[in-house]
């Protein structure tokens, strides 16, 4: 929603009617995540993606007839459908979509404005069940309770409650998936549903993960430049100024002149399990007080670059200042994976996939030595 997100204010402000699909739920392997959206005028003017162009063709049909006649709808492709198959949805999976005039209103503004700010926000939509198509646009709690009020209501007070909880964990989880719930939005003990049966879509608009790069050396512009294709705000720090320039690193985000220990000790709070510490220095002096204030941190990867011998030495020097035997096994070191990575640029490359190998907590194989489902 948020690639398209500019588009669809256009289309309102010039009055255009349109039609939103997002993807919302999948089953198997499939070629874009739920939360991808596409819209369609009734000029058939389109932008965005819902399947990488398997199916697009048939989504606009779908769009054209959801403005014709108002109303709402979730649609189906799968690899065993006659008609998924003819337009080419052929990885093996099922996508759902839910289809919708575009509405703008408050929820709109508010989320383009939270956008906009970058600050984190869960949009909520009803799917399928009582009230279809409501929308509740979800904050983080905060102090200022009006800053951080939700904007919308998707029917009940307790079907927001209970939704407005669920979406802040998934906010901070940085995910986006389908919910059910009562139109109450309680649960028998049983765990079963009491009343109406009501499916909730949550997409997360979470701030881009971090990554923050110790060490201005050769490694490190390489390694910004993956980062950011994988959609990561990326910073870069090291003590000595004469290297740390962003002339040297156009593209990391920020180019920060300052002890490592020092920088986390003002940032480090906000670090979760979506961000990366990357320690590229291999110099005891910067590496250790580094390693020491990342692992008092709540960052999901601390990798640190150095050969074996090097890991060994540091390891007995952080050892020395406290470091704990369990803290050491959060530690990547030595840093990515053994896919025998040479050049900066393969270092980079090595080292997210070890980054995204430990977040989806799936063992770094050949996908065409391993059986089963390639998507979890």
């Amino acid at each position: 929603m948020k690639e398209i997100l500019a588009d669809l204010d256009r289309w309102h402000r010039a009055g255009e009617q349109a039609a939103v699909a997002r993807v919302i739920d999948l089953e198997g392997s499939g070629p874009r995540s739920p939360g991808a959206a596409m819209a369609v005028t009734a000029e058939a003017e389109v932008v965005g993606s819902v399947s990488g162009g398997c199916v697009e063709g048939a989504v606009v049909t779908e769009s054209l007839e959801v403005m014709a006649a108002g109303d709402r709808r979730i649609v189906t492709f799968g690899y065993s459908d006659d008609e998924a198959f003819a337009v080419g949805l052929t990885c093996g999976g099922t996508i759902h979509l839910f289809l919708e005039p575009l509405e703008w209103g408050p929820v709109y503004d508010a989320l383009a404005s939270d956008l906009a700010e970058e600050s984190p926000a869960a949009l909520a939509t009803v799917v399928e069940g009582p009230g279809v198509g409501a929308k509740m646009l979800v904050r983080p709690e905060g102090p200022d309770q009006e800053r951080f009020a939700t904007i919308g209501s998707l029917g009940t007070a307790g079907l927001d409650r209970a939704v407005q909880r669920d979406a802040r964990g998934e906010l901070v989880a940085g995910r986006s998936g389908l919910r059910r719930y009562s139109t109450e939005g309680e649960y028998s003990e049983q765990g079963e549903i009491e009343g109406e049966e009501v499916a909730v879509f949550v997409e997360s608009f979470a701030p881009p993960p971090r990554m923050l790069i110790f060490g201005a050396v050769d490694f490190t512009a390489a390694l910004a430049r993956v980062a950011k294709v994988l959609g990561y705000r990326v910073t870069v720090c090291d003590a000595r100024p004469v290297f740390a320039t962003s002339k040297r690193f156009p593209m990391a985000d920020e180019v920060v002149v300052s002890w490592p220990d020092r920088l986390l000790s003002e940032v480090g709070h906000g670090l979760g399990p979506r961000d990366a510490v990357c320690v590229l220095t291999h110099d005891a002096k910067f590496d250790v007080p580094a390693i020491c204030s990342a692992l008092g941190t709540d960052v999901g990867y601390i990798g640190v670059m150095g050969s074996r011998r090097t890991h060994k030495d540091r390891t007995r020097r952080l050892i020395e200042a406290g470091v704990t035997q369990e803290q050491l096994g959060r530690l990547r070191s030595p840093i990515g994976l053994d896919i025998g990575a040479a050049t900066p640029e393969e270092t980079a490359v090595s080292i997210v996939s070890e980054i995204i190998s430990l977040r989806t907590g799936r063992q770094a194989r050949a996908l065409s030595a391993t059986s089963g489902p390639i998507h979890d």
